[in-house]
Parts: C-alpha cells; structure tokens; sequence
C-alpha cells in the first residue's frame, strides 16, 4: 500500500484518487478552494434554488463508451443537449454556423447543397490557414467571419484573431442542415444533482481523504503525487508564468425568464461581455420562479486569478518546453489535467486522460517501474 499526494479535487484528482483507492492505496487529497469539482463547480442559488455553474457553464458530451458508464457509476446523469444562441448585429441566430443561421443572415431560403455552394463561394481563398482568421475566413467567408467569429474571439482571447491558432476555430463545426446541437457526441447529458455531486460521491471512499483550503506540500513523504495544479506553480515559476485567460462572473437573480434559453453569446465586439448564461435551463425537468444569469468577461489572468483558457502561443509553449524538461528530469510527481499538461481539455478527455493515467501509476506502483511525468505528451 503506497501513501498518494493529489494536489486538485477537480475531475482529475478525483477520478485518479478513486482508481488508486480502490486499487488498496491511501489517498490524501488537497484542494486549494474552498470545495470540490474545480471549475466544474455546481451549487444550488440559495434564493431561487437553481442549480448554478458557478464558473460557467459545463455541457458533459462524450463518445468514449467507458468513460460515460464511468461517470454513471456516481451519479445520474440525464439526457441533455446543448443548444448556444448568438446575438449578433441586434438579432439572434444559432450556433454553431448551421443552414439556419446562414438562411437567417443572408435572408435566404436555400437547401443544404445550395447554401453549401453558397458559402463555398464567399470563402476567401488563403495559401495558409494556420491562423484563426485564414481558417475562418477560407471556411465560411468575410461576412460570416465577421459577424460571428471576430468580435467574439477578440474579446475572448485579447488578441488579433490572425495571432490565434487555427485549431481553436477547428473545435466548432459548420453545418449545412438544422441541426443546432453544439456538440456531435453520442452520449450528452447533465448531472441531475449537479457536477458537484459527482465528484464527491468519486472522493467518497474510505482510504480518501480530502483536505480542503489545502495546498498539498510536496515535501511530505508521499510515495508518488498526483499534480493537476499549474505546472508553473510546481516549479515556482522558475521559467515565468505560463498565460492563461481568466474569466470574470456577474452572477444576478431575476424574475421569471430572462433570455428563453441556456447561452447567449454576444459577437459584437463592442459589447463588452462575451456570454450570459442562464442556468435553470440546463435543468428543464425542474421549475423555478426566479432565474438566475452571469455575465462573463475574458481578461489576461494575473498571479491571483482562476486560469481557465491556456494561451499556448510561442512565447509560451517555448516556456512550456522548458518546464515539460523539468518535469521529465524529476521523479515521484506525474502531471495531468489541463493546469497540469497546459492544453485545453473538455471534461470527457479530461476523465479518459485520468483514468489512463490512473492505470500507469497503478502499475508502477505494483511492480516497482518508474512512474512517467506524463501519460499524455503537453507538446504533441
């Protein structure tokens, strides 16, 4: 029985506390918030009794057969899709960019291969499309482009979208039919007794124990650690602090309904916030009175904020490099989650990396092999 350091009770801490506890090890966790589910936090608005996303809103869409029997196991998960409304030049649309939304904004009645060709010939052709904007202007053309996808990217990210990798554009789909789910996934739902729930109900085992407003110290005599922190944070920041989006809530009570569905987003540049969510609709089997919304701001997270969104531009994957040799060069620590390999991770690939990860230590523990940093490369 090997004593295990988990530094985070997120989603990776706690599904690799639970596979290490239940393989006969004891598991201290240490959280440095004041409650479990890092930035997947749910809890219920005292006044209305809404389930709040407290650091925004979290759709769980998954195609890994195991990792959704997995999350079943602590909790009951219903049956969810996830639809985004967008607000652009004084009307509302739906997103992602889908055969409606170009039929609203074109003013336009067009079937799937007529809008197909439509759009085809409004992109802009580019002999690269490593960048943000090459990317989205050869896929949907100026007029889409900007109405949807500038401004927001703009205020999200504080950078020129042709600064921006392409690869966070990649992410949302474009398509020709009306479909407006946000996500393809087969498996789509939200946890009826909220995100919070789930993750306790993982940490809820006898060899667990959970330290919260906790920093886990790296120099007690644990066998091996488990880091979901910053991996800046591990090494004091000896190679400068990693950069990260950080994001500010302005949570309110209201009446009624405010805005008929669970995301707005606000595409136009001038209008400083970049989303409102309004979470009762992420439960429609319950009913509420009042309602609740927040507002989200993007800034550049400082040395005091959450980090939400990993900027991984070149001045800081080359920082990366040099703390992704630091961590290689030590032993006794392996590195996951978003915080601790530095990527931006969906909650899905954020459990399958965990219970990888869970295994790969749960085998060098049982037969004396040197545990690896990492299970999944930060640099692929």
């Amino acid at each position: 029985m090997a004593d295990i350091g988990v530094a985070g009770a997120g989603f990776s801490g706690a599904v690799i506390a639970r596979e290490l506890a239940e393989a006969g090890h004891r598991v201290t966790v240490c959280e440095t918030r004041d409650h479990v589910a890092g930035n997947c936090h749910t809890a219920r608005d005292p006044t209305s009794g809404v389930m709040v996303h407290v650091y925004g809103p979290h759709a769980f869409h998954t195609d890994h057969e195991h990792v959704w029997a997995y999350v079943n196991r602590f909790g009951t998960m219903r049956p969810y899709t996830y639809r985004v409304k967008a607000t652009a030049r004084g009307r509302v649309y739906s997103l992602p960019i889908n055969l409606h939304t170009i039929n609203q904004f074109f003013g336009t009645a067009m079937g799937p291969a007529e809008a197909r060709a439509f759009v085809a010939a409004k992109a802009e052709q580019r002999d690269e499309t490593a960048s943000f904007e090459d990317y989205g202007l050869a896929l949907v053309g100026r007029e889409l482009y900007e109405a949807f996808l500038d401004g927001y990217t703009r205020k999200q990210w504080g950078l020129d979208p042709a600064e921006l990798p392409a690869s966070i554009l990649k992410r949302l789909p474009l398509r020709f039919s009306y479909d407006d789910r946000y996500h393809d996934h087969r498996f789509q739902a939200i946890p009826a007794g909220g995100y919070t729930a789930i993750v306790q109900a993982m940490l809820d085992h006898p060899r667990i124990e959970v330290r919260l407003s906790t920093e886990l110290r790296r120099d007690d005599p644990y066998d091996h650690i488990v880091w979901t922190g910053p991996i800046d944070a591990y090494f004091g920041f000896e190679h400068g602090r990693l950069g990260y989006r950080t994001l500010d809530f302005r949570h309110e009570l209201h009446d009624g309904d405010v805005q008929g569905c669970v995301v707005m987003n606000y595409c136009d540049a001038d209008v400083p916030h970049t989303r409102i969510t309004e979470h009762k609709h992420f439960a429609p089997w319950e009913t509420h009175d009042l309602t609740v919304t927040t507002t989200e701001l993007s800034r550049a997270a400082g040395p005091g904020d959450v980090p939400y969104y990993p900027i991984r531009l070149v001045r800081e994957k080359a920082q990366l490099r040099e703390y992704v040799a630091r961590a290689r060069a030590v032993t006794g620590v392996t590195f996951v989650g978003r915080l601790g390999t530095y990527r931006y991770l969906d909650m899905d690939v954020t459990i399958k990396e965990a219970l990888d990860a869970a295994a790969v230590i749960r085998a060098g523990l049982a037969d004396g092999t040197p545990i690896p940093a990492f299970v999944v490369d930060p640099l692929a």
